[in-house]
């Protein structure tokens, strides 16, 4: 009697809370709802499918992988929520995420001190991993993000003149200092700086501002919500400018807004610029929702794809992950994923190509000259 008791509580208790013995549980965190939504929407998809094509090829040594879909809307306090429900989660053994570096870096501690490993695919700040020997990311900095844009505005474009106009957070402002010290290297003359919020919508009193300067071009180191919005009202105040970013103002709302012809943005990943490994992630991906994939989705796939492969070699065992993802450390034996080789340094930083995209006749295509 004793023993079908237990057998009760133990089976309504995997029922509860969703827990299946015969899986291998990989949470993602990321936004899947809210301002940021359309960003998760890449991860999600990646990160569904990449476990549905493990599945079907036999999972993890027998075990079916399971997707956790965690939802901390890019904001630090809600990411702290979620890692301490993880950290605390014995069964989790990696962590995929976060995606926005403030979020991250709310996160980072949490999973340091639980010697939880995390593969960020997306937190570009410069901190992170030098913060924590648990944390990875298959994504590049923002000081070399911010140094190329630089670069190739000087050496492509031939802007002299820029204004910066920044969002108050970890991602906008470390993109931004990098940026603008390699500008002033290169002779380019940064006119001002103006800053704005989240929450911000009325964006014309510092555009006027800008206007009154004449800049070849506005540099916006932030996210597409307010990105769209800074466009389209420049467009109102009659600037003819360029504008330009960074992977943040990636996104498909940007092929919404007429007055975004012509935008360019630094990304780590580009279909068309893609090798023979990610054309049929590519196509896998384009069938199943209808979309061709963005970093986001390329970067997310190739994450949960190295979590599979540690847990594979290693088991469970969360310093024993940490210490297989570090060992990664050359070309020679480096994950090769739909984006290249990802090889980690002894910070657990990885160094990836950035290309430059534009949007042209309301696509997002790669620019006619690339800068490598």
């Amino acid at each position: 009697m004793k023993k079908v008791l237990y057998f009760l509580l133990v089976f309504g208790m995997a029922i509860g809370t969703g827990w299946a013995a015969d899986t291998v549980k990989i949470p993602v965190a990321s936004p899947f709802t809210g301002q940021l939504a359309s960003f998760g929407e890449g991860v999600k998809n990646a990160a569904l499918l990449k476990a549905e094509e493990v599945n079907a090829a036999g999972g993890i040594n027998g075990k079916k992988v399971e997707i956790l879909l965690e939802d901390e809307l890019c904001d630090p306090k809600e990411a702290a929520t979620v890692a301490t429900k993880l950290a605390n989660n014995k069964e989790i053994s990696i962590v995929i995420g976060h995606l926005c570096s403030s979020a991250t870096l709310a996160a980072l501690p949490i999973y340091r001190d639980a010697k939880l490993p995390a593969i960020s695919p997306a937190s570009t700040n410069v901190n992170i991993c030098k913060m924590s020997p648990f944390y990875f990311r298959n994504v590049y900095k923002d000081d070399f993000q911010g140094t190329f844009l630089a670069r190739y505005i000087d050496r492509v474009k031939g802007y002299k003149k820029v204004a910066v106009f920044y969002e108050v957070n970890d991602y906008s402002m470390g993109l931004m200092g990098a940026f603008m010290k390699e500008a002033v290297k290169l002779g380019i003359q940064i006119l001002g700086t103006e800053a704005y919020t989240a929450e911000t919508t009325d964006f014309k009193p510092q555009l006027t501002k800008f206007k009154m300067m004449k800049p070849d071009a506005i540099f916006i180191p932030g996210y597409a919500p307010q990105g769209t919005l800074i466009i389209s009202q420049a467009a109102s105040l009659g600037m003819k400018v360029g504008v330009f970013g960074a992977d943040g103002l990636d996104d498909a709302i940007m092929l919404e807004n007429p007055d975004a012809e012509g935008l360019f943005v630094t990304t780590p990943f580009l279909p068309d610029q893609a090798g023979p490994a990610a054309a049929g992630f590519i196509k896998a991906y384009t069938k199943k929702y209808g979309v061709e994939p963005n970093w986001f989705a390329a970067n997310t796939y190739d994450a949960v794809g190295m979590a599979v492969a540690a847990i594979k070699a290693v088991g469970q065992d969360r310093v024993k992950i940490q210490q297989w993802l570090l060992s990664i450390n050359t070309k020679e034996n480096a994950y090769e994923g739909v984006t290249g080789k990802t090889y980690f340094d002894e910070n657990g930083d990885c160094l990836k190509d950035a290309y430059i995209k534009v949007v042209k006749d309301g696509k997002w295509v790669g620019a006619e000259k690339q800068m490598m």
